[in-house]
């Protein structure tokens, strides 16, 4: 239920808003609005106020605002068909661009109010582990590297080594100077992201438990917060990889941790449970990681959400190319169920994550809703500039086959994205 309410309140908010700039556009070049609707299908909840009737209908997988002669040539002052193109285009722009406002808006909003980030981010990147199956075991990195530049851009610390993966994550090819032994080394590789696990470099934390998650082995066993894993079966360990690497060592046979807790050694026998997504043992703990509290003020705030708002838009602009050239695996799109299980995993979370959830999806909607297919607000634009160039309008008959392509376009979409999720979740695959 928290799942199903989180989703609610994110796609609520996301199409408010888009609906909104399309509504407050056609009002500022007189244009009627008939209709402003949250949802489709039946509806639940309606009411005119003006010359605008207001509805909250029963599915929430978009909505729509219906202009005054949108579907008919109408000469009256206040019809949609009326206005000339530069303002059509407006109009139908103003959607995707209060997505943009809302999600610069939010990431402004967080970087403005602050919050708890690990204390790491702002420390040297020391290579702690290398994820097997990544880029970055693949091209020859190592623990105890550190990162000193990530395709020709310096890297100081954590947070610019995930800016930097990030701003490259559609990359082809890799490019990384590490500090090993006293020497710079380069190391390179042809490889994308999207086809691995990912790039695949953690920091180092100490062996240190952080939360221990109810009703797990570790949990039964009692294991604490801010015990220390000195060893397990031992077996030595000189961080967290090391603890984790051990574990999984022992498969589903019963394990001794000899740990450090107020200053006295102590051992604990625990099984592991098997992770049914994995297949992996695991005790249910996470990694102690020392925070600090972070807040900009408001100029820099808003520089910093204007940066991840274009960071994030030309990603997402980079990500319709590869996918519309093949670079990038149409089976990495997610749906509905995908945003369901987004948004209620990062409401668990705590309101912070939910709104950075939330403008990350907002930018995403708007980035879409630019691709001009038909019915998509990209699609109108380049009708009404495809009008704009000829001078006069084109043909009842061409729109109306371009509108029946671009529905069965959208609902082919919808169809492969909803069969993608379910696939995807009964495979016990994450988004």
């Amino acid at each position: 239920m928290e799942y199903v309410i989180a989703f609610l309140i994110l796609v609520g908010v996301l199409i408010w808003f888009h609906e909104l700039g399309h509504f407050l556009m056609a009002k500022l070049f007189g244009v009627k609005v008939e209709v402003f609707s949250i949802g489709f299908g039946p509806v639940l909840f309606s009411r005119k106020l003006g010359d605008t009737e207001y509805r909250v209908s029963a599915l929430p997988l978009g909505g729509f605002v219906k202009l005054y002669g949108e579907e008919e040539n109408l000469q009256d002052i206040k019809a949609f068909s009326s206005k000339p193109n530069w303002q059509k285009i407006l109009i139908a722009f103003g959607g995707p661009l209060f997505n943009l406002i809302l999600a610069l808006f939010l990431f402004t909003l967080l970087s403005n109010l602050g919050g708890e980030v690990p204390k790491y981010t702002f420390e040297k990147p020391l290579v702690g582990h290398v994820v097997e199956g990544s880029v970055a075991q693949r091209m020859g990195i190592r623990e105890g590297d550190i990162l000193l530049e990530i395709n020709s851009k310096r890297v100081n610390n954590w947070k610019e080594v995930e800016r930097t993966l990030f701003q490259n994550v559609l990359s082809r090819s890799w490019e990384v100077k590490v500090l090993r032994d006293g020497k710079e080394i380069k190391l390179y590789v042809q490889e994308s992201i999207a086809k691995s696990t990912g790039f695949g470099v953690e920091p180092y934390f100490p062996a240190v438990i952080g939360q221990v998650v109810a009703n797990t082995p570790a949990f039964q066993v009692g294991l604490r917060e801010g015990d220390k894993v000195l060893k397990v079966n031992h077996v030595e360990v000189s961080g967290w990889y090391d603890f984790v690497r051990e574990v999984r060592k022992s498969k589903d046979k019963p394990i001794t941790l000899t740990i450090l807790r107020g200053g006295k050694t102590e051992e604990k026998t625990v099984v592991p449970a098997m992770d049914p997504r994995t297949g992996l043992p695991v005790l249910g703990v996470t990694p102690h990681v020392d925070k600090v509290k972070v807040k900009k003020p408001a100029h820099q705030a808003l520089v910093d959400g204007l940066e991840r708002t274009y960071i994030l838009s030309l990603l997402s602009l980079k990500a319709i190319w590869q996918l519309a050239t093949g670079g990038l695996s149409i089976k990495t799109l997610g749906g509905p169920i995908a945003i369901a299980q987004l948004a209620g995993e990062s409401a668990q979370q705590g309101l912070l994550p939910f709104i950075g959830m939330m403008a990350f999806i907002s930018v995403q909607l708007a980035i879409f809703n630019l691709i001009p297919l038909p019915v998509l607000d990209g699609g109108l634009i380049l009708l009404f500039f495809i009008e704009s160039v000829r001078r006069k309008p084109l043909s009842p008959k061409f729109k109306e086959v371009w509108v029946k392509a671009g529905y069965a376009i959208i609902i082919a979409l919808a169809g492969f994205v909803i069969i993608n999720d379910i696939i995807r979740i009964i495979g016990g695959g994450g988004f």
